[in-house]
């Protein structure tokens, strides 16, 4: 009885043990955990299809963007020929947007990438050497504190001239004291960690201590924060267009757009309000993907 026990236990425990499964990687993790958000996967994928809009542009656009037809200034939307009607001097809405995506989402990527380059690398080095080096970075990052950004943008843009690469250079500028400020907060936190002084104590320098302990758990953070940036940079470039301080006409470009078509708004409203109907919805869905970065990363271990 006893060895028919044992013969029956024997059959039915490798039916019952469950293998190990293979754990995933961090990455992984929040790909599949971004993937279950509809929201953000929904977001993400109306942003590709902008950058590819604009992207393509010069072979999807119906019409030069530059050249319009007065006889058919401010057409409405639905006009045959022209979708979404036409502006002001007659240039066929549709194409300029498709165009003025390229400048507009330019401006708004390139000055957060930058600012995240440059603003992680000041941040890590202040937290991470301290004393002196901190106050100096620090203390220089709290000037641009004392001015909003708007303003300071403003006026950056309007010290340096109006222009495409000033306007990029002033939103930069804008962008790296709070990038900063976050990378050091984190790497403060984290180089007196219990594996960093292991590291340390094996003999580690301070550049390997950076590249290969720091970095790793800095970047994620200050990346998810740099995202949150982006919509915050496409709508200070859309006012320093708006003012004239960014790109010059006849450059198509969202904020320009907007500041050349205020004027016909009493006569054709649904036409004029297409390029901030185009910065809103691009700025949103940024907002929205970076929320859901954010949640996909915050995997508690």
């Amino acid at each position: 009885m006893t060895n028919a026990s044992s013969t029956t236990a024997a059959a039915i425990a490798p039916a019952t043990v469950v293998a190990p499964l293979r754990s995933r990687g961090y990455w992984a993790t929040v790909w599949l955990r971004l993937r279950r958000d509809k929201v953000s996967m929904g977001c993400a994928g109306l942003l590709l299809g902008l950058m590819l809009m604009a992207l393509l542009a010069p072979w999807l656009a119906p019409h030069d963007p530059a050249q319009g037809v007065m006889s058919q200034r401010l057409a409405p939307i639905g006009t045959p020929g022209h979708w979404l009607g036409t502006d002001e001097l007659g240039r066929d809405m549709l194409s300029r947007l498709m165009h003025g995506g390229r400048m507009s989402l330019v401006m708004g990527l390139l000055p957060v990438f930058i600012a995240f380059v440059v603003g992680t690398g000041l941040g890590v080095v202040a937290g991470f050497f301290g004393g002196w080096l901190n106050s100096v970075i620090m203390r220089t990052t709290d000037v641009f504190f004392a001015f909003p950004a708007v303003l300071l943008a403003i006026a950056i843009s309007g010290a340096l001239g109006a222009g495409f690469a000033n306007a990029i250079i002033s939103l930069t500028l804008v962008f790296i004291p709070p990038i900063a400020r976050v990378a050091e907060s984190i790497t403060t936190s984290v180089r007196n960690l219990d594996f960093v002084d292991a590291a340390r104590a094996t003999g580690a320098g301070a550049f390997t201590l950076i590249r290969v302990h720091v970095l790793g758990n800095v970047l994620g953070p200050v990346f998810i924060y740099a995202t949150s940036l982006v919509s915050v940079c496409m709508i200070l470039a859309a006012g320093l267009s708006f003012l004239g301080l960014g790109v010059k006409p006849p450059v198509p470009e969202w904020g320009l757009m907007l500041n050349t078509l205020r004027q016909s708004i009493y006569l054709q409203p649904w036409v004029s309000v297409l390029p901030g109907l185009m910065i809103f919805i691009t700025s949103l869905c940024f907002n929205l993907l970076s929320d859901g970065l954010r949640s996909a990363m915050d995997i508690k271990r």
